[in-house]
């Protein structure tokens, strides 16, 4: 297919995908389903890469939930030879019917596709979210009585599983990307699932049509979810600055005091980040969860929370790890053991890197470690087989050290 070059309209939206990462990377991923804004999203992509002679490639998840999904991936396949894009389909067919259908389907289709651009040298993707994409998100977390947070619009850029992806779109609108297809003869499909109203998302955007007539417009949610993003972007810095003087690290624990001299709403950041941090979670813990924490610790002193044990003593906090989220958790001494741990010493093939657990039995001198039973527990230590090599936080070295690669301060510029 020969692609002219952009003029007018199309050269603006041209533009826009050309500048969608800050980083640009060796070769681009387009995630394509076939729909109007994935499929705008490839052509100007393709006209792009005509134009710069930048490599991209186009990849698509057929999650097989509904018949007709398998020749719809077939279509985009055939558009995407004639555009000489290569094309990858990826069959999600794991699915056990339980569970929220939508989120499973979401997060397999972020693993997939995250896997599928490592081994295609794929640094980055870009991803059909439009204006009207991010409205409806707005909508559906203000029905939930989401905070600054979750208002905040979706980040343009973000990482996940490893990999960047952006949204080179998030200020178009639905309606210009069709007008854009249809100016250009480019077919796509319109998924019958987005006239399904069990599911929250398809009744939000039938309802954002009669908020149209009361001024509430895509554009007016987008001016508001950016600066409510601005905001958010504003309150984690202060917690970063505030997390320097509050939050200091023990071993593996972290400790803060329970009211700290800070702004409410920092200092539940503040609780919140660290809670994510000891519980390596993707994100931190929803409003109700601390709050039930809170509670918790004001009633008993001592709460469990996202693969995190709170405690409070004499008005300070501490925040240790939880032996039962990392019982199971093993890998060779050379990776890193609970996204943070390193250890060095002696390695060899048959030792592993697992949970001190009731190894603390074997450690005599624990106690100077200075931290509590239950932290030394769910500490890093070595095995052969069922035999305690080393626990080096718990004293018990044996030639080996352990560190901490990935702290609780980084973690707050890395979120």
């Amino acid at each position: 297919m020969q692609l002219a070059p952009p003029a007018g309209d199309d050269l603006r939206l041209v533009h826009w995908v050309g500048r969608a990462f800050a980083q640009r990377p060796a070769k681009i991923g387009i995630a394509v389903s076939g729909g109007g804004d994935s499929m705008a999203l490839l052509h100007l992509f393709a006209r792009w890469s005509a134009q710069t002679g930048h490599p991209i490639a186009a990849v698509t998840v057929d999650h097989g939930l509904r018949a007709g999904s398998d020749k719809e991936a077939a279509d985009v396949a055939a558009f995407c030879a004639d555009l000489g894009v290569p094309h990858d389909t990826l069959v999600w067919n794991t699915w056990d019917g339980h569970g929220n259908l939508q989120a499973a389907a979401r997060n397999a289709r972020y693993s997939l596709m995250a896997d599928w651009a490592r081994s295609h040298g794929v640094g980055g993707i870009a991803l059909g979210h439009t204006m009207d994409d991010g409205a409806e998100t707005f909508l559906m977390r203000l029905s939930r009585k989401a905070g600054v947070d979750g208002l905040a619009a979706m980040d343009r850029v973000f990482d996940r599983d490893g990999l960047t992806y952006a949204r080179p779109l998030w200020m178009c609108s639905r309606a210009e990307l069709r007008a854009y297809l249809t100016r250009n003869a480019v077919n796509w499909v319109d998924d019958p699932s987005n006239e399904d109203v069990d599911f929250e998302r398809v009744r939000v955007r039938k309802a954002l049509t009669q908020l149209d007539e009361l001024g509430l417009r895509a554009d007016g949610l987008t001016h508001a979810a950016t600066a409510l993003r601005q905001a958010r972007d504003a309150l984690d810095h202060y917690t970063r600055v505030e997390a320097a003087t509050h939050v200091r690290a023990q071993g593996g624990d972290l400790i803060i005091a329970q009211h700290p001299d800070v702004p409410d709403d920092i200092a539940r950041r503040l609780r919140s980040k660290i809670i994510q941090w000891m519980g390596q979670l993707p994100y931190p813990p929803r409003a109700s969860a601390m709050q039930h924490l809170m509670d918790g610790l004001s009633l008993e002193g001592k709460h469990t929370l996202g693969g995190a044990i709170v405690t409070v003593t004499g008005g300070t906090m501490r925040i240790m790890r939880e032996l039962n989220a990392v019982k199971s958790m093993t890998c060779p001494t050379t990776d890193i053991w609970d996204g943070r741990w390193a250890l060095d010493g002696p390695h060899a093939d048959d030792l592993r890197i697992a949970a001190l657990a009731e190894g603390i039995a074997d450690c005599p001198d624990w106690r100077g470690a200075g931290l509590s039973r239950a932290s030394l527990m769910a500490s890093p230590a070595v095995w052969q087989g069922a035999t305690l090599i080393a626990a080096p936080v718990a004293g018990q070295q044996n030639g080996w050290t352990a560190r901490i690669v990935a702290d609780f301060h980084s973690s707050l510029v890395a979120h």
